[in-house]
């Protein structure tokens, strides 16, 4: 799985490079606190919800593969990238989406109850609806995206948190906000996880939240390295903060460790054995935006893919994925294994992603 992934990475983003490119006449559009900036949609169009704008290098990264796979099937297409309300955005686009009769909504929820109701009422229009990334609510999709299983992510954050605090000591987590299904998901797996006697001597101290803006992911790292100062590791699990999070620890000079997920371009200078973060992980971003595209094109086009648990489905180069039963009882399409980058490959994919 890992070889194949990182053969289709490499060739979404040369497609991806050569889109950028080229004219074109699909519909995009931001979404914004405002509204919507750009013309009327098309009945019928695949829409991508992002979970934020575009200063999200992985959004943008799934989008160019969503982008790559709608271009080269000939749909008409819409991404949307929420402004600073994302919530708030989320929903109205749902519901223009919705009245224009699209033929997919593909959504990052920010906060899943909040559009839950939308995205049963665009099933109840006929709309087929998946999420990617962030979950939606069981009854409010039809089938979850996932860049990897939720047990995987626990059981590879645990075991980097082991190694790097030598086995035992205090350790806090950074996340994006409270209100993100998935790193809801990831956590409560992680305290499950704890639960092995071989983590008994690590003690997990807060949570914290960055809200996905840098400025508060530095500010709270600062915070938990002051009201714990025998802190040895902190597990960030979200790309946009872990390298606030590595900026501040070397701003302070302090001793501790970062892992979780990240972005090579990022995190490219504090990564090395004897640097902040000896090693850190992420799935394939551009990837998982070109299974978003091929699960809403086979969705919305009544296809044998239903969204049921034991669905089988075959994804252009991808290959093939078993729809599977998710942790949260609905079902969900897993892409792979989280994937490691340290010293030794690191330079091979900054200028990647």
């Amino acid at each position: 799985m890992k070889k194949r992934l990182l053969a289709a990475f490499m060739a979404a983003v040369t497609a991806a490079a050569l889109l950028a490119g080229c004219s074109s006449t699909t519909h995009v559009t931001k979404t914004t606190e405002s509204g919507t900036e750009s013309g009327a949609g098309a009945s019928g169009k695949y829409a991508m919800i992002l979970s934020s704008d575009e200063d999200n290098s992985a959004d943008a990264l799934a989008a160019q593969g969503f982008t790559k796979i709608m271009e080269q099937e000939g749909k008409t297409y819409e991404i949307v990238r929420p402004g600073s309300n994302a919530a708030s955005d989320q929903l109205k686009a749902i519901k223009r989406l919705t009245e224009e009769g699209a033929a997919c909504i593909a959504i990052s929820p920010v906060d899943a109850d909040s559009v839950s109701d939308a995205l049963k009422d665009a099933m109840k229009s006929g709309i087929d609806v998946c999420s990617f990334d962030n979950a939606a609510n069981v009854k409010s999709r039809e089938l979850q995206i996932s860049q990897t299983s939720t047990d995987k992510i626990a059981q590879t954050f645990m075991e980097a948190v082991y190694d790097l605090s030598g086995g035992a000591g205090d350790w806090a987590i950074l996340s994006e906000s409270s209100t993100s299904s998935s790193q809801n998901e990831w956590i409560s797996a992680l305290k499950e996880e704890m639960k092995d006697d071989r983590y008994s001597d690590l003690t997990m101290m807060e949570v914290a939240y960055g809200d996905g803006a840098y400025q508060k992911s530095y500010d709270q790292t600062k915070a938990l390295l002051t009201s714990y100062p025998d802190l040895k590791v902190l597990l960030v699990p979200t790309t946009t903060a872990i390298e606030a999070a590595c900026q501040c620890i070397e701003d302070l000079g302090s001793n501790v460790k970062v892992t979780g997920f990240g972005l090579p371009s990022a995190m490219q200078s504090y990564v090395g054995d004897d640097k902040v973060c000896p090693y850190f992980y992420l799935w394939n971003p551009v990837s998982l935006g070109e299974l978003t595209a091929w699960v809403s094109i086979d969705l919305a086009s009544g296809s044998d893919l239903t969204g049921a648990e034991g669905d089988m489905f075959t994804a252009g180069d991808l290959g093939s994925f078993k729809v599977q039963t998710a942790s949260d009882d609905g079902t969900e399409i897993v892409l792979g294994d989280p994937y490691r980058f340290d010293a030794s490959n690191i330079g091979d994919w900054v200028d990647q992603f």
